[in-house]
């Protein structure tokens, strides 16, 4: 007979080689992908190179698309940790742009560094506010947290849409209107880092590695840390320790849904400067994406963000040069997700052959 069981001891070497084998099939899956599309796999491979590290502007615009991917995560591994289920990170990366967004029509008066805080603060409490009725739903109702999260997601792009489509915050020319706001206020974007154009550093990069400072130091050294990781393992004992368990749940998703705010609001003032639905769109299950490849935790959320932040900026001149189909970038991101998924099952269980006595 055969049967599955955990494995006793954590082997780097092992886990080495199955992430190895998980990068490896991913790769070798989107070439066939990409073969069976009619491109040119060398080509098409080549080219997402180049366009991701083969310059310095490349290489920042990597880091530029990896940090919105990596608040996202963090703010998953938060969650997730805790087995919170919080599926709400799209809504509420753009609750967090369009309440930075907000504010930034509130703070022209302010002085510049003032007013960088407030729209940071605003971009953070966006989040927050609509993770914290998703937790506010589970604690009250018992709702199901992944019910709400995705229904709120709804709730806020259809808001957003109407903002945008003959509400208040659409832009209009002489003789059109446009599904955009206008740009915000030259003199509230965020200071940039490095670059310029397209491979723009700003400051939400720093915000980004602060968070995973943060993050890291939250989940392994804190006591707040220790529930949010026995909440996950062990929700019964805690209580019976005598932790507040709905305040606990509203904590969590609290800083998850925050830094997704945040994401929105450094994507909307260091990016792309006029809020749209479409350039916010896919930031939140993106890093969802890139909390689970990066094993739900801090140090690898960075690396997975990098990766995937590299994917998004190299497949651009990738489809330039190749002419590779839009869609099969998320095909890629998929297939990334299922073999490295696969890879962390194989870190910890072992299939064993057990001989049976007659």
């Amino acid at each position: 007979m055969i049967s599955i069981q955990r494995r006793s001891g954590n082997s780097p070497g092992w886990n080495a080689a199955c992430y190895s084998a998980a990068l490896l099939g991913a790769l070798l899956s989107s070439a066939l992908l990409l073969a069976l599309s009619g491109g040119d796999p060398a080509k098409a491979f080549s080219a997402l190179l180049v366009g991701a590290f083969g310059s310095q502007n490349a290489l920042l615009g990597s880091l530029s698309k990896a940090t919105p991917l990596l608040l996202v995560g963090l703010g998953t591994v938060i969650a997730f940790r805790a087995k919170i289920w919080n599926i709400g990170q799209e809504g509420q990366v753009f609750a967090g742009a369009m309440m930075a967004y907000w504010a930034s029509l509130m703070v022209g008066g302010l002085p510049y560094w003032m007013a960088l805080g407030v729209i940071a603060l605003a971009g953070l409490l966006g989040g927050a506010a609509l993770g914290m009725l998703a937790g506010y739903l589970k604690t009250r109702f018992a709702t199901s947290e992944v019910i709400s999260t995705v229904m709120l997601n709804y709730i806020v792009i259809f808001f957003l849409a109407y903002l945008l489509d003959g509400g208040p915050w659409m832009e209009t020319g002489v003789t059109v209107a446009y599904h955009q706001s206008p740009p915000v206020n030259p003199a509230l974007e965020w200071p940039v880092l490095f670059g310029q154009g397209a491979g723009k550093l700003h400051i939400g990069f720093l915000f980004a590695l602060a968070a995973s400072v943060f993050c890291a130091v939250l989940i392994e050294r804190t006591s707040l840390g220790y529930e949010i990781r026995a909440f996950g393992s062990n929700p019964t004992a805690l209580r019976f320790r005598g932790t507040n368990i709905r305040r606990l749940l509203l904590v969590v998703m609290l800083m998850s849904g925050a830094l997704a705010g945040l994401a929105g609001a450094g994507d909307l003032f260091g990016t792309s400067h006029r809020l749209r639905a479409e350039t916010l769109l896919g930031i939140g299950s993106s890093g969802i994406v890139v909390a689970m490849v990066g094993g739900l935790r801090p140090t690898g959320v960075m690396l997975a963000a990098l990766f995937f932040g590299a994917l998004k900026a190299g497949a651009i001149y990738m489809r330039l040069q190749s002419g590779t189909p839009a869609g099969l970038v998320s095909a890629m991101e998929g297939l990334v997700l299922l073999f490295f998924l696969c890879a962390a099952v194989a870190t910890k269980f072992k299939i064993v052959r057990n001989h049976v006595h007659a």
